[in-house]
């Protein structure tokens, strides 16, 4: 299940409610990405985020479908938040559900790779000093490289 919301969302309900609905897999990977709080008078103080929507979400299922083609996971839901967002706002959750926890943890490291360098989302920092549109990192593009080379 993908959702993208302009609203905020809480992490503990949607965790639980995923559990709830995998039942008992075995085991049941989560992670959740929030806005950076950080201190200092450069601070992020809001971060943004621009999508296509309805494209966005096509491009995201499709990624979700690649996921459950490639491991034997029994559930996914990944939800992605736009809009303007405060320090410590979620930013996103994936939930994977496998019988056994290497499928469930490459899972949900594939999807996040995926949804931090080609997922169709612009992010913008804002900072007392201005906004900047920010792009992943060299980092990020290596993390998600691994995937081409197994796939």
């Amino acid at each position: 299940m993908v959702r993208v919301l302009e609203t905020p969302f809480d992490l503990n309900a949607e965790i639980a409610a995923f559990n709830d609905r995998a039942g008992a897999p075995g085991a049941v990977v989560t992670f959740s990405g929030v806005v950076r709080g950080q201190a200092g008078e450069n601070a992020v103080t809001a971060l943004e985020l621009d999508h296509f929507p309805g494209v966005t979400e096509r491009s995201i299922t499709e990624i979700e479908a690649e996921a459950r083609a490639r491991w034997p996971v029994s559930d996914i839901e990944i939800i992605h938040r736009v809009g303007r967002l405060g320090p410590e706002e979620p930013i996103v959750l994936v939930c994977v559900a496998a019988a056994h926890r290497r499928e469930a943890f490459e899972a949900a490291d594939f999807l996040m790779d995926y949804l931090k360098t080609k997922a169709m989302f612009w992010k913008k920092e804002h900072r007392a000093d201005g906004a900047t549109w920010i792009e992943p990192r060299a980092e990020d593009y290596k993390d998600a490289a691994r995937w081409e080379e197994s796939g």
